[in-house]
């Protein structure tokens, strides 16, 4: 897959052209370029997934020692 360079005019006016390009993944980025110097690539998004961190109030608050001396019938659904 080979990067391709295009000046800002043609990027203008085949956007769409070249949105569906790296779409189909027929390049992985384009570069734009003015007067043939390049000033800026566009490319998929990609988004970040944010990884969960377990236990991260753990030590921060603290359960009555009766929390589940509550309601019978729920404390015999979860099996207390």
């Amino acid at each position: 897959m080979e990067t391709i360079q295009v000046n800002i005019f043609q990027a203008k006016t085949e956007l769409s052209k070249l949105i569906s390009m790296l779409e189909r993944k027929e390049q992985e980025q384009i570069i734009i370029a003015r007067n043939g110097k390049p000033v800026a690539t566009i490319s998929l998004y990609a988004p970040t997934k944010r990884k969960r961190k377990l236990g991260k109030f753990n030590g921060k608050y603290k359960l009555p020692d009766d929390i589940n001396d509550g309601d019978k019938e729920v404390c015999e659904l979860f099996g207390f």
